[in-house]
């Protein structure tokens, strides 16, 4: 009898394994606080306004992004995906935080770690910008290249699987690490600058994707808060987003890396969310690094190719208001500066290397700024 009643306590024993570690929630409690406390002093940035003639009735916007701590939107990026690996459980001390990444992510990563006090290494292509690779360096990152950028994912898994780091996985995550709802993201901020504009809810949004997070973000929160603005993604040449959401194709892929650096990719991201979007423009490499070159003539600043992306889209979309007499706001992105790429897009013997023409484009937007005419 006794036998029985002892193996039926047995059999209901409960089974308790408490892995609580009070040194680690300690540390971890204090790297979320620091993470928190870098969003608290910059999580706004600058909403700049750029000329147009006011016959038109047309405002367009820049958001100045290259004005975080890191120069770059992909601050933003990195913040959230190092709370939600915090959060996760994922970041740990002492252990390296890896990713795979074309720059400017890498960049604001390595501040990040550096914050908190872990290592860091970026898997990057061998022909990311020395300015990016040195900024990498400056913020206590290491720099791990690869010659096909195809190759990155592997790689930096690879490398986390050797290191016993974490993978980061910005094309994986960068749409899930962002509250989409509000809590200071970019598409509340934006709003919250319009308020007293003229026309405080745009009619277009401009975006352009390298994970896809930024566009999910800014969609996501449009739709949510009953907003009527259009969400619209630049994609450059050497990309295959563009033609996967045109033919609803997840699989879709591209041959080879974009010359627009943060942007483009060789295979549809995860965070890239194709439903979230209304349209889609595939620009060519040339007419981004124009309409970048007429953003310092308009503003006196320099930015990275693909604010140019985003701004030659902007341009299309008000020339189209222009001739349908249509008034509103268009706002697009800064999304780093001009001077990481000042041997690249500000350098005409890169062009000429590249095959890379503007006159035409350059005409095109001059044309454009006088007359509101869009050419054929």
């Amino acid at each position: 009898m006794s036998t029985t009643h002892e193996s039926a306590v047995a059999a209901t024993a409960t089974v308790d394994i408490d892995r609580s570690d009070p040194a680690y929630r300690s540390w971890l409690k204090e790297a979320v606080r620091k993470v928190q406390a870098d969003a608290n002093r910059s999580a706004d940035t600058h909403l700049l306004r750029f000329p147009l003639p006011e016959k038109w009735g047309i405002d367009l916007y820049l958001k100045d992004e290259s004005t975080h701590p890191t120069g770059s939107l992909k601050h933003r990026l990195a913040r959230s995906l190092f709370l939600y690996g915090l959060c996760n459980g994922w970041v740990r001390p002492g252990k390296p935080v890896i990713e795979a990444s074309s720059g400017s992510t890498a960049v604001s990563e390595a501040y990040f770690a550096k914050l908190i006090g872990v290592p860091f290494i970026a898997v990057m292509p061998r022909t990311t910008s020395p300015e990016k690779c040195r900024l990498i360096e400056f913020h206590g990152g290491q720099c791990h290249f690869v010659d096909d950028s195809r190759t990155m994912y592997e790689e930096a898994a690879a490398l986390a699987e050797r290191t016993g780091g974490h993978y980061m996985d910005q094309f994986t995550y960068a749409e899930r690490a962002t509250d989409w709802r509000g809590n200071n993201n970019i598409a509340e901020s934006m709003y919250e600058q319009l308020k007293l504009e003229r026309y405080p809810e745009p009619a277009w949004i401009v975006a352009t994707a390298g994970t896809g997070g930024t566009s999910a973000t800014i969609a996501r929160y449009v739709h949510y808060m009953q907003h009527d603005t259009r969400i619209c993604v630049a994609d450059p040449e050497n990309s295959c987003f563009f033609d996967g959401w045109t033919h609803h194709d997840p699989n879709a892929t591209a041959d080879c890396g974009s010359r627009i650096e943060g942007i483009g990719r060789p295979r549809m991201e995860p965070s890239f969310v194709p439903g979230a979007v209304d349209r889609m423009m595939k620009v060519p490499d040339a007419a981004s690094v124009a309409a970048v070159r007429a953003l310092e003539t308009a503003i006196g600043r320099k930015a990275g190719g693909s604010t140019g992306t985003g701004l030659w889209s902007a341009f299309k979309i008000i020339a189209e208001m222009v001739a349908h007499e249509r008034t509103g706001s268009v706002v697009t992105l800064i999304c780093d500066p001009g001077e990481r790429y000042l041997d690249k897009y500000y350098s005409d013997d890169w062009l000429a290397a590249q095959g890379l023409d503007i006159a035409p484009y350059s005409a095109a937007i001059e044309r454009f700024l006088a007359t509101g005419a869009w050419p054929e």
